[in-house]
């Protein structure tokens, strides 16, 4: 009797593995390895659960989900398809580790660590003893071949890079279905069985869609665009990043200043070209946190009212500026910058513009729309996915709390008399 092992999953329910699938049983294998267990401790959202308090699950149940609609996927792909069961492996590898170089509160490490998850990922998978070596017994060629589709460069011409990294991919169907439930934003749920069903391949061999299969396409791009604008871009979400931007840039430049700090961050910092395997694995955002705990409480000033700020949620506040010229921006700026000197605070830390864009939807044509006889883009096959192609610009000063009267009046003044 083969063992069989169940994650209850809050989007996909019962995800249950069974041993005596040699693809489940390495798949098994790999959850099980010190590297994967880390992402137990890195938050899916980052920061966002001081916004959104429910926004607590981790990479690691993200990935777990992302391997789930892979194999779904792959369910649906062999039926139409059989020679496709001989990607079985690598897809079911890469779908479980696409995420394994992700540093402390996600996202948020490509930002003040200048972290790169992606070639982190592939350098785990390729070099990593724990990981090769479970991937080598099964083929050889795995670590090689999984590496690859998380190369973002590579050119989308394979099916498989198309479930791992496209317009629709496991990865993007799962955050969003996972994301929209744990913040509890309900502005619609993907239909993910939908699109599954409306899976075919294209003549040349890579997946496309069905015309049956275009309206999710659109419902599911409708949801990220909500998603982006609400959780990914919220206000807070940019304003906890630059309060850890600016953490980052103390540590740096006033180290001198005997700052605790334990050796895997310091190499995180400092000399990231020289972080091995060992040093990598021991940050994630407990340690993290930690530091910033520590630093709160033992450092110098302004590094310790910074990490109070971002560990009590005392954060700087934020006003739109979205609508005001650029003169009148370098105006509000200058205001406030000379209040924060007022009010003892040092306006090149303490105050600034933060300027967003969000793109919209970016197609990289990776997956095509495909009716039996005609293979088009989805951009040219729906308005609606037209419109939300469209980017959009907005900006907001940051500032401490205690001048927010002082700039909404003089912002307001600023827009009456434009």
């Amino acid at each position: 009797m083969s063992i069989k092992r169940t994650f209850h999953d809050p989007i996909h329910k019962e995800i249950v593995f069974d041993a005596g699938k040699p693809e489940e049983l390495m798949i098994m294998e790999l959850i099980d390895t010190i590297a994967f267990q880390r992402l137990r401790r890195i938050k899916q959202l980052g920061a966002a659960s001081l916004i959104f308090h429910g926004a607590e699950s981790s990479r690691f149940t993200h990935s777990i989900g992302v391997f789930c609609i892979a194999r779904k996927i792959y369910k649906r792909l062999i039926e139409i398809k059989s020679s496709f069961c001989e990607n079985k492996f690598v897809l079911y590898g890469a779908a479980l580790l696409h995420d394994l170089g992700h540093g402390p509160l996600s996202h948020t490490s490509e930002t003040i660590f200048e972290h790169n998850h992606e070639k982190w990922s592939q350098n785990l998978v390729r070099y990593y003893h724990p990981i090769n070596s479970i991937l080598k017994k099964y083929d050889n060629e795995l670590p090689t071949l999984i590496g690859e589709l998380f190369e973002s460069k590579q050119l989308f011409s394979k099916p498989l890079k198309t479930l791992i990294s496209s317009e629709i991919d496991c990865d993007r169907l799962d955050y969003l279905l996972r994301d929209s439930y744990n913040t509890g934003t309900k502005y619609g749920l993907v239909d993910l069985e939908r699109i599954i069903s409306g899976l075919t391949f294209s003549p040349g061999g890579n997946i496309a869609i069905k015309p049956k299969g275009v309206i999710a396409i659109e419902h599911f791009l409708v949801l990220r665009n909500l998603m982006y604008r609400t959780i990914y871009n919220h206000k807070i979400n940019e304003i906890s990043t630059w309060i850890l931007e600016k953490i980052m840039s103390i540590i740096k430049n006033k180290y001198e200043n005997k700052i605790w700090l334990d050796e895997p961050l310091h190499k995180w910092i400092f000399s990231p070209e020289n972080l091995d395997f060992d040093d990598f694995i021991k940050n994630d955002d407990v340690t993290f946190y930690y530091h910033l705990i520590r630093w709160k409480d033992e450092s110098f000033e302004p590094l310790s009212t910074l990490c109070k700020m971002f560990i009590d949620r005392d954060f700087l506040k934020g006003s739109d500026i979205s609508f005001l010229s650029k003169v009148d921006r370098l105006e509000i700026l200058a205001f406030a910058r000379k209040l924060c000197e007022t009010n003892d605070y040092d306006p090149e830390i303490f105050c600034g513009i933060k300027e967003r864009s969000f793109k919209g939807f970016e197609s990289n044509k990776a997956l095509k729309i495909w009716d039996g006889s005609y293979l088009s883009s989805l951009e040219n096959s729906s308005s609606l996915i037209k419109t939300l192609m469209k980017s959009e610009e907005t900006a907001f000063i940051v500032y401490p709390g205690v001048i927010k009267n002082d700039i909404k009046r003089k912002i307001s003044f600023l827009k009456n008399n434009s």
